[in-house]
């Protein structure tokens, strides 16, 4: 399985393995509101595959990952993890860099950001672990995305445009809006955005899941659809910031909600990831290999 490359506020990687396996068969998957994009990463490759955000600086992340991946990593060579660069890095106005500056600049801010906040951003401390920024697993986790995003179609449109754009009977939306009543997502999401996620939820001819903060408003609104709560617990800036959370899973599956336990859950997981870490490790070395073989040609042509 491929890693995010991202941390992102409300990400779904921890809770990969309730999520997951509630996902009905399909043929096209799309994500209208893809942030770190976890569970795409982290699930089996679906015939066709479409993330989507409204994040311009995100989107431009993925991009480049797709198609200039090299140029993207060289950007890094010389990095450090650094209040002073950090900051610095904040205060460059997007807008003066190139494509694949922006995405490093992107990449650099959001791995250090406390939290994995999008909007109000601090730099992120921790005396338990260690910086998210790490040159020695950079290069390898950016391949394997690079791998991952080669057959995926890269949105920039609103929500709702790319659910109208994409929905088949064959298609499942996960669909994973910002939390009600919270904020560091850097965009605005409005009461009227919910009634309408709740609105195109029954009327689509593909399939949608929802996951959601399990918030009274938000229950009230969902509650016709069949759900499922999982209990987790929501940690940020160490163990002291841990706190007890509910995630609800509202979804229009043709039987209802699947009975999926836990540990099968985490065993079907397991075998998939046995898979995808042979395949990418074949993936990695041949792109290294490849790698090596153009620069050492280039450098040993005679008119350079």
């Amino acid at each position: 399985m491929t890693k995010p490359i991202i941390p992102w506020i409300g990400g779904k990687r921890k809770l990969a393995d309730r999520i997951l396996p509630l996902f009905p068969d399909h043929q096209c998957y799309v994500e209208p509101f893809c942030g770190a994009a976890a569970l795409f990463f982290l699930k089996r490759e679906s015939r066709v595959e479409v993330i989507n955000d409204i994040n311009g600086d995100l989107v431009n992340l993925y991009r480049v990952v797709k198609h200039h991946l090299e140029e993207l990593y060289k950007q890094f060579k010389w990095a450090l993890t650094s209040r002073q660069n950090w900051e610095w890095l904040q205060a460059t106005p997007p807008e003066t860099l190139t494509d694949v500056q922006r995405a490093a600049r992107f990449l650099y801010l959001q791995k250090l950001a406390f939290g994995g906040k999008v909007d109000g951003q601090s730099f992120g401390t921790a005396t338990s672990s260690r910086p998210r920024f790490n040159l020695l697993t950079l290069e390898e986790d950016l391949a394997e995305a690079h791998f991952r995003l080669a057959n995926t179609t890269i949105e920039h449109l609103s929500w709702d445009k790319v659910i109208e754009k994409y929905d088949r009977p064959h298609t499942l939306f996960y669909c994973d809006p910002p939390y009600w009543q919270t904020e560091g997502y850097g965009v605005e999401f409005g009461w009227d955005q919910y009634l309408l996620l709740h609105e195109l939820a029954g009327s689509i001819q593909g399939q949608m899941i929802i996951s959601i903060n399990g918030h009274l408003d938000i229950r009230k609104l969902f509650g016709d659809l069949p759900s499922i709560e999982i209990d987790y617990q929501y940690t940020v800036g160490g163990a002291e910031g841990r706190s007890d959370c509910i995630e609800m899973v509202y979804g229009t599956w043709p039987g209802g909600v699947p009975q999926a336990k836990r540990g099968s859950s985490r065993a079907v997981l397991g075998l998939r990831q046995k898979y995808f870490d042979c395949i990418k490790t074949i993936q990695t070395v041949t792109y290294r290999s490849f790698r090596s073989a153009f620069f050492a040609a280039c450098f040993s042509h005679p008119f350079l």
